[in-house]
Order: structure tokens, then sequence, then C-alpha cells
């Protein structure tokens, strides 16, 4: 029998753009989906967790990146629906795509900080991009998510 993947939760998550000294964008490509799309470090909140706590946590997992001052919390969720080829695999089939809190930081640090060779790497490669490149390379079911996001922080630099 089919699984209704419709009725399933959005997994509650963040995402952090971390802008450096120029205001260009860290993306990373995943190691799961080696295509030229590049996104923003994110991952879920664990129970308890606040969210830029998560944020921050993610963040280091995923980069190594510590050295952060923090800018902005963009009001309000955004949300994104996998894709029905993906419905079912990713997060082990528990949810139907993400509701995130999304946060602005400016990296401070040196870029030896950087590491994405981590405990459990997500990541084949890092870049730093013009905050208007970041809709030309991501996935496209989140590229609604990545235009809120570019609007906001163009607010702010």
């Amino acid at each position: 029998m089919e699984k209704n993947f419709k009725s399933l939760p959005l997994r509650l998550g963040v995402g952090i753009v971390v802008l450096n000294r120029k205001n260009e964008v860290f993306v990373a490509k995943r190691i799961d989906n080696p295509k030229n799309f590049w996104q923003m470090p994110q991952g879920g909140v664990d129970k308890g967790e606040k969210f830029y706590e998560a944020a921050k946590r993610e963040l280091k997992e995923e980069t190594n990146i510590k050295t952060i001052k923090f800018i902005k919390e963009i009001e309000g969720f955004i949300s994104y629906l996998l894709p029905n080829e993906l419905l079912g695999i990713i997060w082990k089939g528990k949810y139907k795509g993400q509701k995130q809190k999304w946060f602005i930081v400016k990296f401070e640090g040196e870029e030896k900080e950087i590491n994405i060779k981590t405990k459990h790497p997500e990541f084949l490669d890092w870049k730093w991009v013009n905050l208007e490149k970041i809709t030309d390379e991501v996935v496209d079911f989140k590229l609604e998510v990545y235009s809120k996001i570019k609007e906001e922080v163009k607010k702010i630099i």
C-alpha cells in the first residue's frame, strides 16, 4: 500500500546566512547531490533547543565556523516541500518538507577556520558568492526559500 506523504508533517529546521567582510554568502555543495547545486548551512532542531542555538550548532557541525556576529533573525518561518522523487527517502520518510527559522550572521574569523571535512561531512566543496547568485545554483525545490532570504538580506547590506 502506498504511503500518503501529503499527511506527513514538516520538519522543524533552521538555516543560517553567513556573510563575509565583502557581504558575500557562504554556500556549499552537498555530498549527496554533487551536481552544481549549492546551499547555505541548515539543519534540524533538537527537542528543547532554541532556534539560534540550533543554527550555531548546525553551522559548527557542517563547516566548523564559530567566529560569527549575530546580525538578524528573519521574521517568521520559511517552508518548502520535498519533490515527489525524494518523499519517503530524505529524513527516513518522516517528513514532507521543512519549516525553517533563518538567521543572518557575519563571519568574523579567518578562512582557515572553515573546514567542511567534519566528523560527519555533508559537503564536498564551499565558496563565497555574491548575494544575487544564491538563487542561481540552488535545487529547484528550495528556490522560493532562497528568493525570500535574498530579499531579507538585501534589506541589511
